[in-house]
């Protein structure tokens, strides 16, 4: 008499929907909170960029006395960009290190370990966001926003911080090595000084500004603005929503192609 044993086959254990990259948030998350000096520096720099716009420039560019409510909506997308570029840093990191052959023998989605970056940079720079303002409201800043304008208001800093965090992860995928990702990283910090962020568009040269009025974060500023401050809004929240589609898009689609093909080679 024979006996047949079935064949058998390897099953890898299901994960619940979302837990991969709530690990990967978790993960990101304790990095950065053992990362003190990075930490400290994405909050400390956003705050010493205001007090010096405020009480040394301030005097020279506004005459009135009212320049720090002017300037905020402005550090606070500059604060968010300073956040959102150690990203690119922590995940160029990533696919240099050894660490992700480890990941790929684990069951997950490839999304997960950019997605948990970009989940911690979010809390971080959010976080980083609200001391900024409380510095600013201890300087004279004094919007006159209610309950659902400050509402919007963090609606339109959290798209922007999460827009922008994913185009610095791509950016951090597609780098050669960490240095490269910080060097690529760092030309887009200079889009805030060439928008509305310090000064009014109109006072810029009139070559410089059509490429102040027409790139993204100055329509992001003049909403904030318009939220906070009262001033008129026209378009601006439109082109917010618009600008941040399309950089998250674009991000979300360039990063994952660059992840898969990168990880696939190891």
């Amino acid at each position: 008499m024979t006996t047949t044993t079935p064949p058998l086959t390897a099953t890898r254990p299901r994960l619940a929907p979302l837990a991969p990259e709530l690990a990967f948030a978790r993960r990101s998350v304790l990095r950065s909170v053992r990362n003190t000096e990075a930490l400290l520096m994405a909050v400390v720099l956003p705050v010493m960029l205001m007090l010096l716009f405020v009480y040394v420039f301030g005097g020279a560019i506004d005459r009135g006395g009212d320049y720090v409510d002017y300037v905020v909506p402005g550090i606070i997308l500059l604060c968010a960009g300073y956040g959102a570029a150690s990203t690119a840093v922590d995940v160029a990191d990533d696919m240099q290190s050894g660490v992700m052959d480890r990941f790929r023998t684990i069951p997950i989605r490839s999304s997960a370990v950019l997605t948990g970056h970009v989940v911690a940079s979010l809390l971080r720079n959010l976080l980083a966001s609200a001391i900024v303002v409380g510095v600013a409201l201890l300087v004279g800043f004094r919007p006159d926003a209610g309950p659902l304008e400050w509402l919007g208001t963090l609606g339109v800093v959290a798209l922007w911080i999460l827009a922008i965090t994913y185009l610095f992860a791509a950016i951090g995928a597609a780098a050669p090595n960490a240095e490269a990702a910080n060097g690529f990283g760092f030309i887009l910090l200079f889009l805030p000084y060439l928008s509305s962020a310090f000064v009014p568009v109109d006072t810029m040269p009139e070559w410089l500004r059509g490429a102040a009025e027409h790139q993204p974060i100055t329509p992001v500023i003049e909403t904030i603005r318009g939220l906070l401050m009262g001033t008129e809004l026209g378009a601006a929240p439109l082109l917010t929503v618009g600008w941040c589609t399309l950089i998250l898009v674009v991000a979300l689609v360039w990063g994952g192609w660059v992840f898969r093909r990168k990880a696939a080679r190891r």
